[in-house]
């Protein structure tokens, strides 16, 4: 652009020149700023390089660090809630802070801390730059504060007598008090962890003897106190096993639930981070005071499951119309029942629903023995599945297609909202018409959402299977880069990528001025179920 403006005119060309003195000048003042130990604030967020990161850690007691890549979108997607909490906790005057990098430009940092994937965040406690503590909150604003909140103070209020006790235990309609002989004892210690960690809990904590008197306990006791269902559960500390923080995560999970629990927008995190192996769902029109009655022997048969199967109504009029296709279903299948394994999302069906207590818990009996087969979705096929390039399957004809012996078959599994999906869709499009004259190869895809199968479980999308030619029933996951010319290399080569040699470049980078996220991390490219 210089050089052509110089053509055109030898006085604007001398002006470009004065403007490439003043930027050079700029970058030169830039290069200053990045190699000087300032830190620079945006948003209350702490803007962190290779040259300012110890003083960081040197300044601040807690310090969040975000390592980031400019171009993924759930870094820019966190960017507005993780400024929010920078502000809120500096609002607060606590002496957490937070701070961010670009791990794409900072690469030692990186590199350092071992950087695969984007956003990632580590707290740094006291300056200790080689144990940073992985976060494990929600990744909004108030799951961050609450996170941060929790490992700047006490992470349980200390109880002092009945009256605060008391007054704590009906705070909230879920409180947690640990009852500790010794504060300082390996199970008090072992439950300000589990405190620090379930930032959605309060917890408190005492060692009073009449505290211990007051709630009719002789040992070490954490019990949870709860306005529903049974209004106080405790868990014994085992004298010999001490507390085991993973446990007690668990348990507190599990009871925190109701015996029965509606699906909402505000339930379902805690639904599905309850860690509990089986979903019984009761799937009924909440408008219909018939249908609502069916609860009774609903709640009746979930007590003798709690901890092994969450007992879940869905309301196919209001937030659980949104489930619904994952199951198959529309509002007028209600009132059904359906049970579901979590690990791989089978789904189980009575043969005819029946709503008593009774016939609830023999079927789960009878589900949890081994007894049942899966109830598996199945779309209809098109009538011109087979005539264009790219195959449409469906599961009542998956299994024929996929494993025909003479055909090496490739799979795209999909989910129709998914958007990487909906990236590489022009080059699934594109590999199907380059092969699609070849008798020995298929390019096919499944919608996942409507279509299920026996033997394989889809866990995030898009998924790619290849099923060679040939007995034996195998089949490889496809786990390269998705583009045309690497799909066709893994066709071409049966199925394996050939090993090609690296390439030596004499500088680092990629030649185009962005990162590469191949060379250092990638933001998450499936979205999951």
């Amino acid at each position: 652009l210089v050089l052509s403006l110089a053509w055109l005119d030898p006085a604007l060309g001398d002006e470009e020149e004065d403007g490439e003195v003043v930027a050079e000048e700029e970058k030169e003042k830039e290069e200053e700023e990045v190699l000087s130990d300032e830190i620079k604030e945006e948003d209350n967020v702490l803007v962190l390089h290779e040259h300012n990161f110890a003083r960081a850690l040197s300044e601040h007691q807690l310090l969040l660090g975000e390592f980031y890549a400019p171009w993924c979108g759930h870094c820019q997607q966190l960017a507005p809630a993780y400024a929010q909490a920078a502000t809120e906790l500096r609002n607060q005057s606590s002496p957490a802070r937070l701070g961010k990098v670009d791990a794409t430009a900072q690469k030692a940092l990186a590199t350092e801390f071992g950087i695969t994937s984007y956003p990632t965040l580590k707290l740094f406690r006291d300056g200790n730059r080689t144990h940073p503590l992985a976060y494990t909150g929600r990744k909004d604003t108030q799951g961050i504060v609450r996170w941060m909140q929790r490992r700047a103070g006490p992470s349980a209020t200390l109880l002092h007598d009945t009256d605060t006790a008391a007054a704590f235990a009906s705070s909230e309609d879920l409180v947690v008090i640990g009852f500790f002989k010794d504060l300082r004892g390996k199970a008090a210690q072992a439950f300000y962890e589990v405190a620090a960690e379930m930032v959605d809990l309060p917890f408190g904590v005492a060692a009073a003897a009449e505290l211990f008197q007051a709630y009719r306990l002789s040992a070490d006791t954490v019990c949870l106190f709860k306005k529903f269902d049974e209004r106080q559960t405790d868990f014994p500390v085992d004298p010999e096993q001490g507390l085991d923080t993973a446990e007690l995560t668990r348990l507190l999970r599990v009871h925190s639930l109701k015996l029965v629990t509606e699906f909402t927008n505000e339930t379902s995190n805690q639904i599905f981070s309850a860690n509990i192996p089986h979903h019984m769902l009761l799937f009924l029109n909440k408008s219909s005071s018939e249908q609502l009655s069916l609860q009774d022997g609903f709640k009746v048969a979930a007590s003798a499951f709690r901890g092994e199967v969450l007992f879940v109504v869905v309301d196919v009029s209001g937030y659980g119309a949104e489930v619904l296709s994952f199951f198959g279903m529309t509002p007028d299948d209600a009132p059904t029942l359906r049970l579901v394994k979590m690990e791989n999302n089978r789904k189980y069906q009575m043969e005819q629903d029946s709503f008593s207590d009774t016939a609830i818990s023999a079927f789960i009996r009878a589900v949890l023995d081994g007894k049942v087969k899966p109830h598996l979705l199945s779309a209809e096929p098109p009538e011109d599945w087979d005539t264009r390039p790219v195959k449409v399957l469906v599961g009542k004809t998956f299994e024929q297609v996929a494993f025909d012996e003479t055909k090496n078959v490739f799979v795209k599994f999909y989910a129709p909202w998914c958007s990487h999906c909906q990236a590489m869709a022009p080059a699934w499009e594109e590999l199907a018409e380059r092969y699609k004259d070849r008798e020995d190869i298929v390019i096919a895809e499944m919608d996942a959402t409507a279509n299920e199968l026996e033997n394989i479980t889809i866990h995030g999308f898009p998924t790619l299977h290849y099923f060679p030619a040939g007995p034996g029933r195998k089949m490889v996951e496809y786990k390269s880069a998705r583009d045309v010319e690497t799909f066709s290399k893994f066709l071409e080569n049966g199925g394996t990528l050939p090993v090609e040699p690296p390439v030596v470049t004499k500088t680092p980078g990629n030649g185009t001025g962005k990162e590469d996220p191949s060379v250092l991390g990638t933001e998450e490219s499936r979205d999951e179920l």
